[in-house]
């Protein structure tokens, strides 16, 4: 079962949101409600009150003007003699009813206008703009370490994406770097639909916080099943958690770097031949979409590997791993060696690795196995 969402109260209020529909939802929204209920309120008041001079015998074309002149406290003048009790009432009622919902009315108008005017101000409404032209897009939500790497990789490659960021000051940042960036809690539902989740692509939830990437994950699955969700996991329990939540892929970042380190130590040729071109960059990933990848080991002079056939040193590493290059130390480079070629030490050899990258560096790191003559190991 995947967790469930946090109860305690997000650090940064939905209220805090700026420049999105949420941000409508939150900063508009109640400007725009009071606007509109009490838009209805005075006119279900002035047809009541119309209704009502018209009962007491009122043509309707008088009973409407003399409501109108008293709600806008105009004070023309009765059209007709308030002369009876029932006018009286009805027109304090009125007058009371009416005035009020004015006054309020206007209070609404300006606050709407004053908001507004905010908006263009800042550029919220050309922000808004570029949220909804938006499509096949990248949404990222955290612009902490990770998500400023992503941010910048994603700029350099042309693709465009969105940051939604609680901290109004990393938000902050963030436009101030040049992203589009949407403040508000990624884990409401409301926030991911003013990035447009509906249409993206892709979703990234990078959060420190393991909890809220699950409850993330949950909702833009929800909001939309065919979006590509990439959820970070600091605990490896969360990673089953994340994937039952519906992500397609988890990246634990502590393992990732563990991983790395000790990649370095078992393939430290690796860096120094392969380099970083983009020819390399194309070769590799081609291979991960097969479930392989390069590395270069060194044949250590006192290696397990070290005297071996090529077909013997790949027998023993029992398909971890295929030798299509051995460079020697005088200059020699053969290619797509044969099994009877025999591996010296100071070789760099190339592998094209399958499964555990791992496995296949401890076999050619591990110590030369002594060979058995009689009773005697001889090294």
């Amino acid at each position: 079962m995947a967790s469930q969402p946090p109860t305690q109260e997000p650090k940064y209020p939905s209220a805090a949101y700026v420049g999105s529909t949420q941000g409508t939802g939150g900063v508009l929204a109640s400007p725009i409600k009071l606007l509109s209920g009490t838009v209805v309120y005075v006119t279900i008041v002035f047809i009541a009150s119309t209704i009502g001079y018209v009962i007491a015998g009122w043509p309707l074309s008088d009973a409407a003007y003399m409501v109108l002149l008293t709600i806008y406290s105009v004070g023309y003048g009765e059209v007709r003699p308030i002369d009876t009790t029932f006018l009286r009432v009805w027109t304090t009622m009125t007058i009371v009813l009416g005035c009020t919902g004015m006054i309020v009315l206007t209070g609404a108008l300006v606050q709407v206008f004053t908001l507004f005017q905010f908006r263009r101000l800042l550029g919220l409404d050309r922000m808004q703009t570029e949220i909804e032209r938006l499509d096949t897009h990248a949404i990222v939500c955290g612009f902490g370490r990770i998500g400023v790497q992503l941010a910048k990789a994603l700029t350099d490659a042309r693709h465009p994406f969105l940051i939604i960021e609680r901290d109004p000051g990393k938000a902050d940042e963030a436009r101030a770097a040049g992203f589009l960036t949407l403040v508000g809690e990624a884990t409401h539902e409301e926030t991911l639909k003013a990035a447009g989740i509906e249409r993206a692509r892709v979703l990234a939830t990078v959060l420190p916080d393991d909890a809220a990437n699950v409850f993330i994950t949950l909702s833009a699955r929800n909001l939309n099943p065919k979006v590509q969700i990439i959820a970070r996991g600091e605990a490896p329990s969360t990673e089953s958690k994340l994937f039952h939540a519906g992500a397609d892929k988890v990246v634990l970042p502590t393992h990732i770097g563990a991983e790395r380190i000790t990649e370095l130590i078992l393939f430290p040729a690796t860096e120094s031949v392969l380099g970083d071109t983009l020819e390399i960059g194309a070769v590799k990933r081609n291979l991960n979409d097969f479930g392989l990848d390069l590395e270069v080991v060194t044949a250590g002079e006192r290696g397990a590997l070290t005297g071996l056939t090529v077909g013997e040193a790949e027998r023993r590493g029992n398909g971890a791993f295929f030798i299509v290059q051995i460079d020697r130390e005088g200059g020699q480079s053969i290619q797509h060696p044969g099994e009877d070629v025999r591996i010296e030490a100071g070789d760099l050899i190339l592998l094209v690795v399958r499964g555990s990258r791992l496995s296949a560096g401890a076999i050619f790191n591990a110590p030369q196995r002594p060979v058995r003559h009689g009773r005697m190991f001889i090294g």
